[in-house]
């Protein structure tokens, strides 16, 4: 079902240093600027027609008739009072402790004094409005709806919108137990509104919905490929792929619960990517039988079986475990699983992974709803360069420059010297000006 690749004699000898372990390493093809050509007229569309582009797509995308995308505010008070008390139950626990998380994120403003009447302050601002873009594909992704609702809350964005697809069998409504979790955070401004078109009324404001400042939250490839064409008309989080686990393990590691977790991952969606890292050919041979087993005994097998049999998935063989942390540095998973002895201490050497779950006992199960942390993470290698959804997302830096004349008066010079050699004279004479008078 999974393949394998044999790494264990790369880099030796003379091209040791030529290995370029991401090129070999399984990955998930996602196509962003093949997918331009479709999205663009979508984005286009709503910008130019706005609601009437709106309801047209959700006709033609989700078989949805619309007259309004508003969510009506006695349709979420109903799915919460209708929600199976276990699932509130399982929400309120998620959102205590994320929250909790969340406000140990917070920054306080940051003064730097150089001086008496010279202080830069940095601030951290919340962003005034955001448009947070919940799935409803394959399945109702209601902590999606928190891991986007409560940093935001944290943050002190004073304005949340939430958007998620209409569904055909709930009257046009989104999810029940999505539309129950936004009632459970108090969010009220809720549409009905799916794929590219969502992320255009974020952008541009359409209908009801007024234009946002950021837009976060994951989706399909039209999605992300609206998010690429509107970023710089409306800020994003991220491009976020098809989701991956990474699992770096030795032979101590279980692998019935190695399998059980490439298994997880692999239920969100066929081009879902399933990489173990290991350097134990008994674990590999024992994870290739375990997955077997349970692929043909879980509920979704199909989807399962396609995407651990795709090209983005595979058990890779190392030689030892410092090499396997060069693959996994490499390929920069949105969550990495380290099944090892000393599992901190290799934790302690990851660059590059969205979040890392040490340990038998941290699947990343926990992580997508009750660890703490959040589940929107980088994806397709961008874990090398971003980070997972938090609250620092949602805010922004400001620097507040406080001078008065002697602050001034002791870099006075340096600046007119700067702004003369950048043959910037005007900039010189803001400065000389202020002394003139006084005759400095």
């Amino acid at each position: 079902m999974i393949r394998r690749i044999d790494l264990r004699d790369a880099g030796l000898g003379s091209g040791a240093a030529s290995v370029d372990y991401r090129a070999v390493v399984p990955r998930a093809e996602f196509d962003v600027e093949a997918a331009s050509h479709q999205v663009k007229p979508i984005t286009d569309a709503v910008r130019d027609r706005g609601l009437d582009a709106i309801l047209e797509f959700s006709a033609r995308f989700d078989g949805v008739e619309q007259t309004d995308i508003a969510v009506p505010t006695e349709a979420l008070t109903k799915a919460l009072d209708e929600l199976d008390p276990a699932v509130r139950a399982g929400l309120e626990e998620s959102i205590a402790r994320l929250r909790a998380a969340s406000t140990n994120e917070l920054e306080t403003d940051a003064v730097t004094e150089f001086g008496p009447g010279a202080t830069v302050t940095h601030r951290k601002v919340p962003v005034g409005r955001v448009g947070l873009y919940v799935p409803g594909g394959l399945a109702p992704l209601v902590s999606s709806v928190l891991m986007n609702v409560v940093p935001a809350q944290v943050a002190g964005v004073g304005s949340i919108a939430l958007a998620s697809p209409p569904q055909k069998e709930f009257s046009g409504l989104p999810h029940p137990t999505i539309l129950a979790a936004c009632a459970l955070l108090g969010v009220e401004e809720v549409y009905a509104v799916g794929g590219a078109q969502a992320i255009a009324m974020f952008a541009y404001g359409a209908g009801p919905c007024r234009r946002v400042d950021l837009v976060t939250g994951p989706g399909n490839i039209y999605v992300v490929t609206a998010k690429r064409l509107l970023k710089g008309q409306v800020g994003i989080d991220s491009e976020a792929g098809p989701t991956e686990v990474a699992i770096l393990a030795d032979e101590t590691a279980e692998a019935r619960y190695v399998a059980a977790d490439l298994v997880s991952e692999a239920e969100h969606d066929p081009l879902a990517a399933g990489v173990l890292v290991t350097d134990s050919l008994r674990l590999a041979d024992d994870v290739e039988a375990e997955l077997d087993k349970q692929v043909s005994a879980t509920r979704h097998g199909e989807r399962v079986r396609a995407a651990l049999g795709g090209s983005q998935s595979g058990i890779v063989l190392v030689r030892d475990l410092d090499q396997g942390l060069d693959v996994v540095n490499a390929y920069a998973a949105e969550h990495l699983e380290i099944q090892t002895q000393n599992a901190d201490v290799l934790a302690g050497r990851v660059r590059n992974a969205g979040a890392v779950f040490l340990g038998a006992f941290a699947p990343t199960s926990v992580g997508d709803y009750c660890a703490g942390s959040n589940h929107v993470l980088p994806t397709g290698g961008c874990a090398c360069h971003s980070s997972g959804l938090s609250v620092r997302a949602f805010t922004k830096s400001v620097h507040v420059v406080d001078y008065d004349r002697e602050g001034l008066a002791k870099v006075a010079d340096h600046v007119i010297d700067l702004a003369e050699a950048e043959d910037l004279p005007g900039h010189a004479d803001a400065v000389r000006v202020r002394f003139e008078r006084a005759g400095r």
